[in-house]
């Protein structure tokens, strides 16, 4: 059942529309990636979700919600880049944060002794945040992102600015936080996205050019990605292949090359026909399910 349906969503800053009339559902309980390049509208797209931005056009319902209800309350909102004040502690943070969200004295103090040990920083609370390394400092973000236990948690590129180290630590909370919330997050880390997500929007230009589950969507194109691997540069052998009407795109770097077909069957009988017929130096002839970035490259080069 979906926590959120949006509507034909569209947004426009000074005449240029930046979001062009998206439509999407973000069900119950989920792990969501909006993957894009930069400039995409990641960011304005998460921003109107979480009641920052009011959209131009378009609806945004919440299950459970009333027509024209403030639907912050059912949100919880991490910036790319969360502000602290550095001369508090991690505990005293989330005690203020708690109280600003509603919750009373003692629900702050309960719910943020809670909340540290979920993110894993229960040791640090009484450490000045100053202290605190990178991915301890998000994980104190999307600590306060959850204090007033929202239905929807937005993340905006949770790992951009994070070492390894501090990535695999934010990956791994945010895995855990879908026990409690719907979760949606962006990236352009789309390894990231792969490893935690169930359900993907890629958003190009403004608008969602696919979406589905990881699933769906490892079976829409499991098989129309060859990759080849010469002795020589492979340019040399590719580029004139005699079923071009067969081929989508061609991706060369190298001796290496990948070809994703619209007939994959037609372009592999051709591929092998010609290496037999002409001697290519081939050693290698793989037909691979795309991973991720093979499929956003594919989607967003329609």
């Amino acid at each position: 059942m979906p926590l959120v349906t949006v509507q034909g969503l569209e947004k426009s800053f000074q005449q240029t529309k930046i979001i062009k009339g998206i439509t999407f559902q973000l069900e119950k309980g989920r792990g969501i990636a909006l993957i894009g390049p930069n400039g995409a509208g990641k960011t304005t797209t998460l921003r109107m979700l979480s009641g920052l931005f009011a959209p131009t056009s378009g609806k945004i319902v919440f299950d459970g919600s009333r027509e024209g209800e403030d639907i912050r309350k059912f949100i919880g909102y991490l910036p790319p880049h969360p502000v602290f004040h550095d001369w508090m502690t991690g505990r005293e943070f989330l005690e203020h944060v708690g109280k600003l969200a509603g919750l009373s004295g003692g629900q702050s103090k309960s719910r943020t002794a809670a909340l540290l040990e979920l993110v894993g920083i229960g040791e640090a609370q009484n450490r000045r945040i100053g202290k605190y390394s990178g991915g301890m400092k998000q994980r104190l973000g999307i600590a306060q992102a959850i204090i007033h236990r929202p239905k929807l948690v937005t993340l905006d590129e949770p790992v951009s600015a994070l070492d390894p180290l501090g990535r695999r630590e934010v990956l791994d909370l945010i895995d855990l936080l879908k026990k409690e919330a719907t979760v949606l997050f962006s990236t352009h880390f789309l390894n990231d996205a792969e490893e935690v997500c169930d359900d993907i929007l890629f958003l190009h230009n403004g608008m969602i050019v696919e979406k589905g589950t990881m699933d769906q969507l490892r079976e829409k194109y499991k098989h129309s990605k060859i990759d080849l691997v010469f002795h020589k540069n492979a340019s040399f052998y590719i580029d004139d292949l005699p079923c071009q009407d067969a081929i989508e795109n061609v991706v060369a770097e190298g001796n290496s090359a990948s070809i994703f077909a619209k007939d994959v069957e037609l372009v592999k009988h051709v591929i092998l026909q010609e290496a037999a017929r002409k001697n290519w130096p081939l050693i290698r002839f793989q037909l691979s399910t795309m991973n991720l970035e093979d499929v956003f490259m594919k989607v967003v080069q329609k």
